[in-house]
């Protein structure tokens, strides 16, 4: 076994999570099994409970556990499945050790923070690392807080200090910077920090976050961890070539695509990481350079119209301009209007829409109001008093405590349609696995009503009571998910759901550049008829076809200039041949 101690300062965004995530990819491509664990210092038990504002999204895993987002990076990057356990928080330790002083584990003795704490601690990483994730050798452990960002060196300088007065001697320096460090730099830091040169590590902004793992290859971060591991007789030259094919890919994309996102915390792209991704995946295979142009939600409400006449005019604009619509998860009723408009929106213009979790019960709540005439037609979340509940709270849940209290992690969707859109795109006429967070659903009672009306319910859990896939069928692509397929989204193997979103995208493009190139034919053919029959002197037309576009043409003003004697359109020869039979 293994480790790998990451550590450093208490700055969040500058993509820490990112570069410990690339580690572990460079390790793993050098043929060693790695594992990812992230140590949080906070009290709560887990994110579950926790601000999207103040921390980001919360990452949901298979088995339920509410996590980190950073959590998602290592899976995504790893491409590995984590457990609840592989985030550690402060919360969970401490609830550890006083149930097992509840229990009398202890003996009696008098429970402290040292041994008992720092004991639970290490016996959480040990079990952990244990749990097999992919077959190989060796057993790479990365240990992730925090690292440093270096615009001055006197910062790195203080942190690695503060370290090693608790004995503890950093190997190697993750020093993030915006451009490329320049030598004399590394030079100081090495000399102050008693680090070698060639293990100050670079880690400089890059076009796309595909590049850190080659960024690290480069300047040989994973020979330094080899060495200091003890791992290089069982590991092999890093194969990073699909990284690399990934990353350049990436960098030369130039058809782009508009995602219009509308959401409740888009002052913070963090708090939709996950979806953020998936569509990235997705684009990425359909040689697409994603746009992704973030709504309020509250700025396409009437009430915007007159307090904020530029945003909401802004927020319009950028909806109609976007080539699909998604509105991704969230809670409490701020902003549902707005994104009822932008279902309706979508819905009436054949705009593809991809609402998840939330944003599929608002879907629900817009087709009962405009297509069934359920003018109060509401979620019991934002209305306890609707006559019309077509969204209701789960049975089972908990009204009294909010943690870990949801419908959470993998769940099994049946298909009831096995011609429909996700049942083909999933490629599995059955069934489909994906992870859940949420406590409210579609009320079973209005199902019938809203079927017969056009809402098709086309995938339901096991009991057939819980609605988690709606379709449209009418619809280019209307599909709204209980689920959340954005957590097992990864960089090689999108989405389903993101992917298809993007298909029809490039679908409906393709079919207007279709139109556009065939009238763009069909006057290029009227000017080579016209041309050709000006050309040959042809003074009685038999044909009355000919004679139309001739009147045509001389109604629209004629040819100016030299008349050539060939016709080049091969499709204008055949139409000019076939009407002067």
């Amino acid at each position: 076994m293994k480790y790998v101690l990451v550590t450093g300062g208490v700055v969040s965004g500058l993509g820490k999570g990112v570069t410990a995530s690339s580690v572990g990819v460079v390790l793993k491509a050098c043929g060693l099994r790695v594992t990812s664990i992230k140590i949080d210092p906070y009290l709560n038990m887990d994110a579950g409970t926790m601000s999207p504002f103040e921390h980001g999204e919360v990452f949901v895993l298979d088995d339920g556990g509410e996590v980190d987002l950073d959590l998602g990076n290592y899976e995504r990057f790893l491409d590995v499945t984590l457990t609840r356990d592989n985030n550690i928080t402060t919360g969970k330790i401490y609830q550890s050790v006083l149930e097992k002083e509840r229990k009398g584990n202890y003996l009696g003795k008098t429970v402290q923070v040292v041994p008992h704490i720092t004991d639970a601690i290490k016996d959480w990483i040990e079990s952990v690392a244990a749990i097999p994730v992919t077959s190989n050798q060796c057993h790479s452990l990365k240990l992730y807080d925090n690292y440093p960002f270096l615009s001055k060196t006197k910062p790195t300088q203080h942190s690695v200090r503060e370290l090693r007065a608790l004995g503890l001697t950093p190997h190697l320096l993750a020093c993030r910077s915006a451009q490329p460090l320049l030598e004399n730099t590394k030079e100081k830091l090495s000399q102050f920090c008693h680090v070698p040169l060639g293990n100050i590590l670079n880690i400089h902004d890059v076009p796309n976050i595909w590049h850190i793992p080659l960024l690290l290859q480069s300047q040989n971060a994973h020979y330094a961890i080899l060495k200091q591991l003890n791992c290089l007789s069982i590991a092999t030259p890093p194969a990073l070539e699909e990284w690399t094919k990934r990353a350049e890919t990436f960098d030369n994309l130039t058809n782009s695509v508009r995602i219009a996102m509308v959401g409740k915390y888009v002052g913070l792209s963090d708090s939709y990481l996950s979806v953020v991704k998936a569509l990235l995946h997705a684009c990425i295979a359909r040689s697409f350079k994603p746009i992704v142009d973030w709504i309020a939600a509250s700025d396409l409400e009437d009430d915007s119209m007159k307090l904020t006449p530029e945003a909401h005019a802004k927020a319009w604009e950028t909806l109609r301009n976007a080539d699909c619509v998604l509105v991704p998860g969230g809670f409490g009723d701020r902003g549902v209007r707005g994104m009822l408009l932008a279902a309706k929106y979508a819905r009436e213009n054949n705009v593809p829409y991809l609402g998840i979790c939330l944003g599929m019960q608002i879907s629900v709540i817009e087709f009962a109001r405009s297509v069934l005439g359920l003018e109060r037609a509401n979620s019991t979340e934002f209305d306890a008093q609707t006559p019309n509940p077509v969204v209701i709270f789960m049975p089972e849940g908990s009204r009294t405590h909010m943690g870990s209290t949801m419908r959470l992690g993998s769940r099994r969707t049946l298909f009831h349609y096995p011609d429909s859109i996700t049942s083909k795109l999933y490629q599995n006429s059955e069934s489909v696995d994906e992870r859940h967070r949420h406590r409210y659903e579609v009320n079973p009672e209005v199902i019938d009503t809203l079927e017969d009306a056009g809402l098709k319910f086309v995938g339901r859990d096991e009991s057939g009571q819980r609605m988690e896939i709606l379709e449209i069928p009418s619809h280019p692509f209307y599909v709204g998910v209980q689920f959340h397929p954005e957590f097992k989204s990864r960089p090689g193997r999108p989405s389903a759901l993101f992917l298809e979103n993007m298909n029809r995208i490039h679908g409906l493009n393709f079919k207007r550049q279709n139109i556009s190139m065939i009238i763009d034919m069909e006057i290029e053919i009227v000017v080579e008829i016209h041309r050709w029959v000006y050309a040959r002197n042809v003074g009685q037309l038999e044909s009355q076809r000919c004679r139309s576009v001739h009147s045509e043409m001389n109604d629209r003003g004629g040819i100016e200039g030299e008349l050539s004697l060939s016709i080049t359109n091969p499709i204008a020869r055949m139409v000019v041949f076939e009407t002067l039979e």
